[in-house]
């Protein structure tokens, strides 16, 4: 399997090292007030992805301990737990990704990432959860949240982004998804509200009820897997709009 890449690589903190870092300690009343505040700005301007990311983070340890669940019940998902793989520009070679065959994971990833102008390294670090495995739990949902799209061919426009977060918050329960799905949806101009209802939602509906759980999927392990056998594995039909 490819998981390696391109050059020697500098010393990589170890997910604790980094989350220790990072944390920043709160109180139930101050964890209230980034609830608040936080959501409000993410309604007024859904593009604030620090916003975006704090409500997840004062929002989801419920959410966060079911994922962990999850994860635990499949050995893939376990592995993902044990080893804390990362997704970034210094454990991932795209240059490798997108010379591999077409249709295969890894190429579907890397050309997602080009054709968006998508840097592997924007996703931003876990804050506000002390628990070092929860707050691996929303870090990996944060990394692989680019290879859902990709997987699923679901564009970065406002309808891509509702209907992944549709499938998201139906299998990780978490808030920030929920409220994403539905709040977005109301952003949707008429047309691309049209084609919501009638196919994007039904399809995420099914999807996210019937797909395998894809934050338990050790994609780095996939690169070389072929697209189509994949969907077949994971139980996800592509949205065909006839």
């Amino acid at each position: 399997m490819i998981r390696k890449f391109c050059h020697t690589q500098p010393k990589v903190l170890s997910f604790v090292e980094e989350m220790q870092k990072n944390f920043i300690p709160t109180n139930n009343f101050q964890r209230a007030i980034l609830s608040v505040g936080s959501a409000a700005v993410a309604l007024l301007n859904p593009y604030r992805g620090d916003m975006i990311a704090c409500l997840g983070e004062v929002t989801g340890e419920s959410s966060l301990k079911f994922m962990r669940e999850k994860m635990l019940e499949t050995t893939e998902g376990a592995n993902i737990l044990t080893e804390q793989p990362r997704i970034n520009s210094q454990t991932v070679c795209f240059e490798t990704l997108a010379k591999m065959p077409e249709r295969t994971v890894g190429r579907v990833y890397a050309d997602f990432m080009i054709d968006n102008n998508i840097t592997a390294d924007s996703r931003l670090p876990v804050q506000f959860i002390s628990d070092p495995e929860l707050a691996y739990v929303m870090q990996r949902y944060r990394e692989v949240h680019d290879l859902v799209h990709a997987i699923l061919y679901m564009k970065t426009t406002m309808l891509g982004e509702v209907t992944v977060k549709w499938i998201e918050g139906i299998q990780t329960k978490l808030p920030m998804c929920v409220g994403g799905g539905i709040w977005g949806a109301a952003r949707l101009k008429p047309k691309h509200r049209q084609l919501y209802l009638k196919h994007y939602l039904p399809w995420a509906i099914a999807t996210g009820n019937n797909s395998k759980f894809l934050q338990g999927i050790y994609f780095e392990k996939r690169w070389d897997q072929d697209i189509e056998d994949f969907h077949k594995e994971m139980n996800i039909s592509r949205l065909s709009i006839k």
